[in-house]
């Protein structure tokens, strides 16, 4: 594997973290955070402007092209700031499976607009009852004259109370938990039947809850091939546990970078509390973890579009293994050595171990994802 930077990489690189660095600063963030939307459409459509949202889109839909370590290097700039835009359940989850089930026609409306920034996807698929479980689906696809009635209940769908387009997974045949008989359909906002109830997550993103109750779905709006959809949902799901991944990278060197800077600047007795050994040798530890997940989350991003799904979720599974346990050691130790003001709402570092916890819980949580491993 190659790990020096692609000109292309380096100008991803240096865009996204100039545009953090300039433009997203933590007490920007908060107040972002506290709008009524819970994000910039402002700087959402910077991200458009800049071609962000289309890194991993054909030239042909208004993207670059690229792949996924391409996007991988722009999430990492993303944890750095922290940034709550929808990024993830509109272009990795909802954008990658319209790129990868989609009719000629379904892509020329959709991926376009992604690019844009003038459409908001989501992907509606986890329920009450499925817990990491991806082939249980209660929602079901019933056929009508001219396409499907949907029924049922989808949660904690990321992006879900700004969406503008659901992709939603419902049972046209097989029992619950049988892969087989799953479908995904396009189901718009403001659709009849369709309700969506919003909240913002402990992290600052936001997700909602959404509820079909007899929502008409028209035959052209079948995403892939009926009843075939859990293969697609999968691959989603590893290419989303890439995503977070990546950027708890970033989201642990910059939790990293400033409890080192407290380190240096915090006195006690006299000198800098970075001077005593003791928190000079946990700082290390941090590091350490921080570089271990950085090299699992490198190899997860190389096979997050493999064709060879045994061997994606092999990688995925265990960058995540290394990402939820790091992450909770660089979490835990920056706060304690930071003190009280670790876990004040003014400063930036609790919130870095808000979003830490959410990605170690979000796609199946570490010791789900070391039993994956040792199955596959």
């Amino acid at each position: 594997m190659n790990f020096d930077l692609t000109d292309t990489q380096r100008m991803l690189q240096d865009t996204a973290s100039r545009l953090i660095r300039e433009r997203y600063s933590f007490e920007e963030r908060s107040r972002i955070v506290a709008s009524p939307d819970g994000f910039s459409r402002e700087i959402w459509a910077m991200f458009a402007e800049l071609g962000l949202l289309g890194v991993e889109l054909p030239e042909e839909y208004g993207g670059i092209g690229g792949d996924f370590q391409d996007l991988a290097i722009v999430l990492d700039a993303f944890g750095h700031g922290l940034v709550v835009e929808p990024f993830l359940p509109t272009v990795i989850l909802g954008a990658g499976l319209v790129n990868a089930a989609g009719t000629p026609e379904q892509k020329d409306k959709i991926l376009p607009e992604v690019v844009e920034g003038k459409l908001f996807l989501a992907l509606a698929h986890g329920e009450p009852k499925s817990r990491y479980n991806l082939a249980h689906v209660e929602t079901k696809a019933a056929r009508s004259d001219d396409g499907y009635i949907l029924t049922g209940a989808k949660s904690v769908v990321l992006g879900g109370d700004c969406a503008d387009l659901f992709i939603v997974s419902a049972r046209t045949a097989g029992a619950v938990t049988d892969e087989h008989g799953i479908s995904l359909f396009l189901v718009e906002r403001g659709s009849p039947g369709l309700e969506i109830r919003g909240y913002p997550n402990v992290d600052g993103t936001r997700a909602a809850e959404v509820t079909l109750e007899g929502v008409h779905v028209r035959a052209a709006l079948l995403l892939g091939e009926e009843g075939a959809a859990h293969p697609l949902i999968v691959h989603a799901v590893d290419r989303g546990i890439a995503a977070v991944c990546a950027e708890a990278i970033g989201v642990m060197a910059a939790l990293n970078d400033l409890t080192l800077d407290y380190l240096k600047t915090r006195t006690q007795f006299g000198v800098p509390i970075g001077s005593f050994q003791v928190l000079q040798h946990r700082m290390v530890d941090l590091v350490v973890a921080q570089e271990h997940a950085a090299s699992l989350a490198i190899l997860a991003a190389d096979r997050a579009n493999s064709a060879d799904a045994k061997d994606r979720a092999r990688a995925v599974s265990a960058a995540k293994v290394m990402i939820g346990r790091s992450g909770r050691l660089v979490g835990q130790d920056s706060v304690q050595m930071h003190g009280g003001i670790g876990i004040t709402k003014e400063y930036a570092g609790g919130h870095y171990f808000k979003r830490l916890t959410v990605i170690d819980r979000s796609f199946g949580d570490a010791d789900f994802h070391l039993a994956r491993f040792a199955t596959l």
